[in-house]
């Protein structure tokens, strides 16, 4: 299996287009020692005319353009055949609408995700428009599903739902729906929103050979000083990576894996390869992900 990591950056990317803080400051004026990011995003293939998407970034259009692997062939079809949704997100789902085309695909979505878009956003309804456009098929929380050839098993979180889903509407969904993370083919974990790891999901993570893990905020305070956040990295569901029981901590003792972040915030100092805090993360063993990066499985 081919997996290429078409986005790194948290939703707003990286520079993030209204944010004028110390990192996207310098990116913009070229003196920055880091790159600029797409919005998280995946693909896989055991196929090389089939490619699965691991979510819809609202970057997906120019991600496309950079991965030729992507590209139509024969006039308009697409080697891309499904998505693989793992949230409700506006930076999980939005790059969906780009994909309304006349091109048939399938969507992998649990099923309270599912009726979130088809049945509460109208917008969606451009996925509709004709028989067969879309194929919504609903991720078990429990046991695997197959996918253009590839194994597939969902890693439920402690999650919430969107802040656009009403509190009646969440109610009425089951809470485990809302937000999972994925195990490709067996080996590769993609967990890019985590607020915790619960002993069993650390366990589970050991017998994986690559862990692209939550990176979002460095620490936990870091949200707290953005304009209209107001709330802790824990808050808001990401585990920041140092502090007591940060991520660095929490995983150190996967030894055996991979270990990769990404779905990284623009504030995070992490994307800055000449800061303490990118040496530190290097040094305890583990990898930033870059935009366009390949891994085999």
């Amino acid at each position: 299996m081919r997996v290429r990591v078409l986005g790194t950056a948290a939703g707003g990317g990286f520079p993030q287009w209204n944010c004028s803080c110390s990192n996207c400051l310098r990116v913009r004026q070229g003196v920055f020692s880091g790159t600029p990011r797409t919005q998280a995003q995946l693909a896989f293939s055991c196929d090389p005319d089939r490619w699965t998407l691991v979510n819809a970034s609202p970057d997906l259009r120019f991600q496309i353009e950079a991965t030729p692997e992507l590209w139509p062939r024969d006039g308009r079809r697409s080697p891309i055949s499904g998505v693989i949704l793992t949230g409700g997100e506006v930076d999980q789902t939005l790059g969906l609408l780009l994909l309304r085309e006349f091109h048939s695909f399938q969507i992998h979505s649990t099923a309270a995700i599912r009726r979130i878009l088809t049945e509460d956003n109208s917008l969606f309804g451009v996925l509709a428009r004709f028989a067969g456009q879309v194929d919504w098929r609903d991720i078990p929380l429990e046991g695997e599903f197959f996918t253009a050839g590839a194994r597939v098993e969902a890693l439920p979180l402690s999650g919430s739902y969107p802040g656009f889903v009403n509190q009646s509407r969440a109610a009425a969904l089951d809470p485990a729906e809302a937000d999972i993370g994925l195990l490709l083919g067996g080996t590769l974990a993609f967990l890019p929103g985590v607020g915790c790891v619960p002993d069993a999901l650390l366990e589970r993570l050991r017998s994986c050979d690559i862990l692209l893990f939550d990176g979002t905020f460095w620490s936990d305070g870091e949200p707290a000083r953005i304009p209209g956040l107001g709330r802790t990295a824990r808050q808001i569901g990401h585990l920041p990576i140092s502090g007591a029981s940060g991520s660095l901590e929490r995983l150190a003792s996967l030894t055996g894996v991979r270990k990769m972040y990404i779905h990284i915030n623009n504030t995070n100092p992490i994307l800055d390869e000449s800061s303490e805090e990118y040496e530190k993360v290097r040094d305890s063993g583990w990898e930033v992900a870059q935009d366009g990066m390949e891994i085999e499985l």
